[in-house]
């Protein structure tokens, strides 16, 4: 087995050896803790039949955890000073493929059908940058990415409004958007103390695993995030008024939103955060016809 680099004396002596230093505009936060990064991909449920894709490897701590379960990894890393170094830090695992691009801006499809052809479960494990955690869980959901589940650190605020529930301060349009296609539920909490340098916040790691069926036939996934999103723009304001100030020519169009919170059985006085994402779900198709752009 290969010296852990996940420990605050070998996770120096690769710094000073590459003479990296953090980029506060990305979000580097490297850990320093095998112990905690045992404890992440356990939540995995890793074999050498599952691939994994990991964002924002670093120097490698997480990804060599990864390598030792897992068939094969391939990670994403955006910042060119790193690339050297995971060359150097990740030589002694042949299951790993470092990409040197933006995830947001990665063609994950076309990379699966190259990379993961002959894997039967696909799952996400990383620690992410906190600025971009929500667009990039996201992109893969929009965009129908085949995983089966992720495993991600993050900002513990951020993990509380993803996994809250209809009837609490943290529930909102995220929490809507992601429980649409995934059950989450917080695995562990992560203290500042295990990353190098330490961060501002409290982190948690988020379990996502896929729904095997969505909780709602919608005509439009994205008309659903829609009305959801506008449903909290003033969050003490009840749902009728804010989608009067949010849906377009909501303002003009007072009665046939009367009429949709009519036909989905929705009482229009209610606040966004009481509804459930099956309530959403028939309030967005009630709305569709009227308020739909497409």
């Amino acid at each position: 087995m290969n010296k852990d680099i996940a420990t605050p004396k070998r996770t120096k002596e690769i710094l000073e050896k590459h003479g990296f230093s953090f980029k506060k505009s990305l979000g580097q936060n490297f850990l320093i803790d095998p112990n905690v990064l045992e404890n992440i991909v356990s939540h995995a449920e890793l074999t050498e039949q599952v691939g994994v894709i990991e964002i924002g490897p670093g120097i490698g701590a997480l990804t060599e955890h990864l390598a030792r379960k897992a068939g094969k990894v391939v990670a994403y890393e955006i910042d060119g000073r790193l690339l050297p170094v995971l060359e150097d830090t990740l030589s002694p695992y042949n299951n790993i493929k470092v990409i040197h691009q933006d995830v947001l801006e990665a063609n994950l499809k076309q990379m699966i059908d190259e990379e993961f052809k002959d894997f039967k479960d696909i799952v996400v494990v990383a620690n992410l940058p906190y600025y971009v955690t929500t667009p990039i869980i996201m992109k893969f959901l929009l965009e129908r990415i085949p995983i089966t589940g992720m495993i991600i650190m993050m900002q513990k605020e951020v993990a509380d409004r993803i996994t809250a529930l209809p009837g609490t301060k943290a529930y909102g349009s995220l929490s809507i958007a992601i429980q649409y296609y995934m059950d989450a539920s917080v695995a562990m909490i992560v203290p500042k103390t295990v990353f190098v340098p330490q961060p501002n916040v409290e982190s948690a790691v988020l379990k996502l695993t896929r729904k095997e069926q969505l909780p709602a036939k919608v005509n439009d996934e994205d008309f659903l995030f829609q009305v959801s999103k506008g449903s909290f723009v003033q969050r003490r304001k009840t749902i009728l008024n804010n989608l009067q100030t949010s849906l377009p020519d909501g303002k003009t169009k007072k009665e046939s939103i009367l009429a949709a919170f009519k036909e989905a059985d929705i009482d229009p006085r209610r606040r966004g955060e009481t509804l459930t994402i099956e309530e959403f779900a028939r309030l967005s198709n009630a709305l569709y016809s009227d308020f739909s752009k497409k």
